[in-house]
């Protein structure tokens, strides 16, 4: 056996806590599984929960594939307060007077929440892991520098309003604070911040806005209520086969013996008819539904992206 093939492969479902870490997981998961070959696609907020996707072992060069997927989020956006990080963690920065929060109806913000759907031009949250000349651009906000993000496109599935909550505060010391919390869900492309959509739509209204609580419920085809138990003894029972990630994430078909053989070696074979149009990566499973690797059409013929070692264990 080759040390490629030692210890255990695949994609791992986890629903992450709030308080912790992306990366405090990983190292969970890596002292769980007694491996140090583990990647992710994908981090969460320390404040946020659910859904994050860690590749084991060889599926860890699957990442790539999966970071671009869309994600579906539950949010809340606490209407009437502004905090310098868009979240719940930050200082206050500004906070609206009583009236001024009063005075937007449900239908307004219903019609707020609704304008957002499609294509949207979007700038991120200064706080956020974007770099600038090299160095994170929360790092720069940490240091007192003035961060100015370009705006980028992001889309925007779906957006639906969940709820709509007035709240009155009791612990800001100010005589009278009115807030509005509004609970949504959205499907959107990679690279949209929902904190920076929090604080749109609380500008949209004339209101400061910042999230206090999100989720992350699916990426692409999985979901946060398929999750393994980090816990779990038999943690590595819980792995999802490389063919069974590609099976669910891409198109695929299996090749023959023959055409498997060619493909392992990096040669090129003629696809199926019905995905000779298909222009993004291609799965390609072997005959005993082992998956081969990722390929793209180019003139007719596959052109390999990138193969996984054979290991018959992955067979389905």
């Amino acid at each position: 056996m080759t040390a490629s093939t030692l210890g255990p492969h695949g994609l791992l479902l986890l629903d992450k806590p709030a308080g912790i870490t992306s990366h405090d997981l990983v190292a969970r998961t890596r002292q769980a599984l007694n491996t140090r070959k583990v990647g992710h696609a994908g981090t969460l907020d320390p404040m946020a929960t659910g859904l994050m996707l860690l590749g084991i072992g060889d599926a860890t060069r699957l990442l790539t594939y999966l970071v671009g997927e869309d994600k579906t989020y539950e949010a809340t956006a606490r209407l009437g307060i502004a905090t310098n990080t868009e979240d719940a963690e930050g200082e206050v920065t500004a906070t609206n007077a009583v009236d001024e929060v009063a005075a937007v109806s449900e239908s307004e913000i219903r019609a707020a929440v609704a304008s957002f759907h499609g294509p949207i031009s979007q700038v991120p949250s200064a706080v956020s892991a974007i770099k600038i000349d090299g160095k994170r651009a929360y790092q720069r906000v940490r240091e007192g520098e003035e961060v100015e993000l370009p705006a980028r496109d992001v889309v925007i599935h779906e957006i639906e309003v969940l709820g709509i909550d007035e709240v009155q505060l009791d612990d800001t010391g100010a005589p009278e604070t009115k807030v509005i919390d509004l609970q949504f869900r959205v499907r959107c492309s990679s690279g949209t911040y929902v904190r920076a959509l929090a604080r749109d739509i609380g500008a949209r209204l004339g209101l400061g806005a910042h999230l206090t609580a999100l989720r992350r419920t699916t990426i692409g085809p999985f979901r946060v209520r398929d999750v393994a138990d980090l816990e779990d003894a038999a943690l590595a029972e819980h792995l999802l086969s490389s063919a069974e990630v590609a099976r669910a994430r891409f198109p695929h078909f299996t090749a023959s013996a023959a055409e498997a053989a060619a493909l392992r070696h990096g040669q090129r074979i003629a696809p199926p008819e019905a995905l000779l149009s298909e222009r993004g990566p291609i799965a390609t499973l072997a005959p005993d539904g082992a998956l081969i690797g990722i390929v793209e059409v180019r003139g007719g013929r596959t052109r390999t992206l990138m193969n996984l070692p054979h290991r018959p264990e992955d067979a389905a």
